[in-house]
């Protein structure tokens, strides 16, 4: 920008000041009305901001009354939509920012400071010179409308009345998730109709120390997309409320603690330009709640202020007590860091808001399907000091694990009660839940390394520890009852308060140095989540201390509950096409574990470790237990696994009148019949895909250079090839399951041979095989296995001209196993 044109700006922004500085607001030509004239027929509702309620005009004024004083702003959505696609859910939490009004002439604006950039001295000029370096934020404009004594009342109505959410941009990117139909996502121009917005003045409030404006907001719509349209009455007008909180910092007196990625916390991070070269300019420190003993001197002390969490009232019995129970469970955590009665769980008092900035508060929420459950929190962005944590729980969880026990147990038996298991089951399930989701609001992240250690962690996922008892399901220990040792560990690193004089930075240090020889280990979501990651214990929903021993257990377990699966899963009346939806995570009972063990082909145990604290760094996974690995990966897609028994095929039919097919079901080649082919198609590629994934492929062929005793990227396709193209021939429905899973292994090792992203070396192996397959010829005798390489010959030759232009068909998408919609809001720190 040249001088002139920044000069032109400033002239024209003094000229439009000039020239409103005469308007006062609601007047003109002379100055604006007092607050007291301004507001007299208005309601007053005195608080942090003070604001005006204009029952005539169905206006919002606030008076301002603190300028150039920082406060939070958050917003949040009290009433939400329902879908776990579009993901807007009641109670969901929006942004928090620090803000402050300045005043400009007749403008008031809410500006927003830059604290990822900061000079963390005291000297001005640097201070200056940082602020000045970065973009700061506008976030509204208001204009003066009275003002006495230094204090401004402004028209906020439009502030208020707007959409803080986003909310037509997320229904329009929403997209079907966990191989949903297509046609229900996308589509849907919405936009906000103000002639149906309007105060919701029931939970617009003032407190001392915060201000709470709620108001309802009406998008009218075309052309809805289906998840609208299914839990909406009029999918042309949705209407939901926005919250708006101002609420007072935090005063002095917390004291931050560095982030060590050892000890399992979120960081909230900045840059302190004014840092010496000597040190490091990015400063991490973990986000945790302000507390402190008492007796800084005793051993155990009661707390100066506990952390008190509220549950929501509309969780049911015997929800509500499972949930106020598994929260509890973070007492015993704190104890152990030295504090006597320093966490509470208690149920929330009557007519209390749970958007109330004072309230850290579990809340249960229906949606349409099931979904995710998270943990959120409003943190003091300047020190990480947790000021609100706010749990989301959906209440169709527990049903899910109910389904599972259905389909374990086939309970249904007619004449005879309903197994208490069950339920046992399920509320075993809430508790830990509660705790998951509590301990993410108390800073921390999940631990998916704490399964191989007796589940020594809530904040794993766990799956149902299912056991066979004298050739029986087992569920009695389905889940874990108490809180974990890893957890404690964590709350021992975030929470402790040492007494005067002590290192407080030794001390830290010597808690994970003994969680560590204890063999307690934290690994987080970066390294577990990726089909491609390579760490051999750290996995979602796993069980055991070895991945490869308990995917073999596993499957002993899966074939006793589709030995035992039976009419009985579903209850007397139901349709019988309701079968197959039980079924589902029978018959997919193993795919988490499948991909934990599959992991340990190509993988690399590692830590997060520092320099100088003595953990181990890296190490290769032997040879002999990647094979090992590989070949109980290999027994999943075996034929005798994957082919259902024609007792049970006789008790699936077609989608009764009423009940179609949902994401939830498996894909059909066979238009409304049940397709035992596609389902163990499904089921193969799930295995298939971990071992081929183009990362993987590539560790494969590294690792086998600088190790020859491990096993490389064509010894695993070889291996593949000779359980799929050239295992001995299958006869009936178990032939059609095999010749399948040949077609799924020939199309996945087109796909890694034509993956830009693996290096060349990968794909030249790939297609190496590829061309071996070509080659290869079955026995004549099979006419079946014939035609198919026949096929697969045509294929490849394809392929090999221009594999470019060449279509890969991919086989029918597994249903979803993990709560549908995005897992990310699982652990989402505000």
């Amino acid at each position: 920008m040249s001088c002139r044109t920044a000069l032109s700006i400033v002239f024209v922004v003094q000229a439009v000041f000039a020239q409103n500085a005469g308007r006062g607001g609601a007047q003109t030509g002379g100055p604006p009305p007092t607050i007291a004239q301004r507001t007299a027929s208005m309601k007053k509702m005195p608080g942090y901001f003070p604001l005006y309620w204009d029952e005539a005009g169905g206006r919002m004024y606030l008076e301002i009354d603190k300028f150039d004083t920082e406060f939070l702003y958050i917003d949040s959505m009290p009433a939400g939509i329902g879908s776990n696609d579009l993901g807007l859910d009641r109670g969901q939490l929006g942004g928090s920012r620090i803000v402050k009004f300045i005043r400009s002439g007749p403008k008031i604006l809410m500006f927003e400071p830059n604290y990822r950039f900061r000079a963390d001295n005291n000297d001005p000029e640097e201070r200056k010179v940082v602020e000045e370096s970065f973009a700061q934020s506008i976030l509204w404009g208001f204009e003066v409308a009275a003002e006495e004594n230094g204090h401004v009342l402004v028209d906020a109505t439009q502030f208020y009345l707007r959409d803080a959410h986003n909310i037509p941009q997320a229904i329009q990117r929403a997209q079907p998730i966990g191989g949903g139909p297509a046609g229900r996502g996308g589509g849907g121009a919405y936009h906000l109709d103000n002639s149906r917005c309007a105060f919701y003045l029931a939970n617009t409030k003032n407190f001392p120390k915060n201000t709470e404006v709620e108001s309802i907001l009406t998008f009218a719509g075309e052309n809805p997309n289906g998840f609208v349209r299914e839990v909406t009455p009029s999918p042309d007008s949705v209407t939901i409320r926005e919250h708006h909180s101002f609420v007072e910092l935090p005063g002095p007196g917390f004291k931050q603690r560095e982030f060590d990625p050892r000890a399992g916390f979120f960081d909230t991070a900045h840059v302190d330009d004014s840092a010496k070269l000597s040190e490091r300019i990015d400063k991490r420190f973990i986000t945790r709640h302000r507390l402190a003993k008492k007796d800084p001197n005793a051993a155990v002390s009661e707390p100066v202020q506990p952390i008190v969490y509220y549950l929501d009232r509309g969780a049911p019995e015997p929800i509500r007590s499972a949930l106020l129970e598994g929260g509890r469970w973070w007492s015993q955590a704190f104890e152990a860091a030295g504090y006597r009665n320093a966490f509470r769980f208690e149920l929330m008092p009557e007519g209390a808001d749970l958007m109330d900035i004072r309230y850290n508060v579990v809340q249960w929420v229906h949606r349409a399907e099931r979904g995710w459950s998270y943990g959120a929190s409003i943190t003091d962005p300047r020190t990480g000091e947790i000021i609100k944590g706010q749990v989301t729980l959906g209440s169709l969880r527990g049903r899910q694990d109910y389904m599972i026990m259905e389909g374990l147990l086939s309970p249904y038996v007619e004449g005879k009660p309903i197994p208490p298991d069950m339920e046992k089951v399920v509320l075993m399930r809430l508790r830990q839940l509660a705790a998951h989701e509590i301990g993410h609001t108390l800073g921390l992240a999940h631990n998916f390394a704490a399964s191989v250690h007796d589940r020594a962690s809530v904040m794993d996922y766990p799956p149902p520890l299912i056991q066979l008892a004298s050739g029986a399901i087992d569920v009695s220990k389905a889940y874990a009852v108490d809180i974990g040792d890893w957890d404690k560990v964590a709350i021992n690193y975030g929470y402790r308060e040492f007494a005067p004089g002590v290192n407080e930075h030794q001390e830290l240090d010597k808690i994970l140095h003994d969680a560590n020889n204890k063999g307690l280990l934290f690994i987080s979501d970066g390294d577990a989540r990726p089909e491609g990651s390579a760490h051999p214990v750290a996995h979602l929903w796993d069980s055991g201390t070895n991945a490869v021993d308990e995917l073999t257990r596993m499957m002993d377990v899966r074939a006793k509950a589709l030995e035992n699966f039976s009419a009985n899963a579903i209850r007397m009346g139901e349709p019988m096409s309701k079968l197959e939806d039980v079924l589902v995570p029978v018959f997919l009972l193993h795919r988490y574990q499948t991909e934990a063990a599959s992991k340990v082909v190509g993988g690399l145990y590692y830590t997060y470790a520092v320099r100088g604290d003595g953990q181990k760094v890296v190490e290769h996974i032997s040879g002999p237990e990647q094979r090992r690995a590989l070949d109980a990966l290999l027994k999943t897609i075996k034929p005798e696994t994957l082919t259902l028994p024609d007792r049970l095929l006789k008790l699936m039919p077609p989608p009764a009148e009423g009940y179609g097919r949902t994401r939830e079901d498996f894909r059909t080649r066979t238009g409304l019949t049940f397709d035992p082919v596609g389902a163990a198609e499904a089921a193969a590629d799930m295995t298939i895909n971990l071992l081929l994934n183009a990362e993987r492929a590539a560790r494969l062929a590294q690792y086998h250079a600088e190790s020859p005793s491990e096993p490389g990227l064509s010894e695993v396709i070889d291996k593949l090839m000779a359980a799929t193209w050239k295992a001995p021939d299958a006869h009936g429905l178990a032939g059609e399951v095999q010749r399948a899973v040949d077609i799924v292994a020939l199309y996945r090792l087109m796909s890694l041979s034509a993956n830009e992203s693996a290096p060349g070396e990968v794909r030249a192996i790939a297609l190496a095989k590829l061309a071996a397959l070509r080659d290869w010829s079955p026995a004549p005798a099979n006419a079946e296995m014939v035609t198919l390489h026949r096929f697969a010959v045509a294929e490849i030759k394809r392929f090999e001209t221009n594999p470019g232009e060449i279509t890969v068909p991919r086989p029918p998408t597994a249903p979803p196993g993990m709560p549908i919609g995005e897992d990310e809001h699982d652990f989402v720190v505000w």
